[in-house]
């Protein structure tokens, strides 16, 4: 269990440098679901399922879901500006 907790945390580090060091706010949304989504893991592994399953629908789904909705309406203003 130690080692696979130990994996996580390094692609939970990995994935967090993808959000912090990425530039476009697309792939920023996307990095951040995937931080979301192994967040979501770490804690599957950690035996709280609780807070797994609320970290992967919102911090891997619904939160980057958003993002990307707010992105295409700016997107999409801006065009017709």
């Amino acid at each position: 269990m130690t080692v696979l907790i130990a994996i996580l945390l390094l692609i939970l580090a990995v994935t967090s440098l993808g959000v912090v060091l990425t530039r476009e706010p697309r792939r920023q949304a996307i990095a951040m679901g995937a931080n979301g989504l192994v967040l979501g893991l770490l804690f599957l592994a950690f035996q709280a399922p609780d807070a797994a399953y609320s970290e992967i629908v919102i911090g891997g789904l619904i939160l980057p879901l958003l993002f990307m909705v707010a992105l295409s309406t700016l997107r999409t203003t801006g065009k017709k500006k």
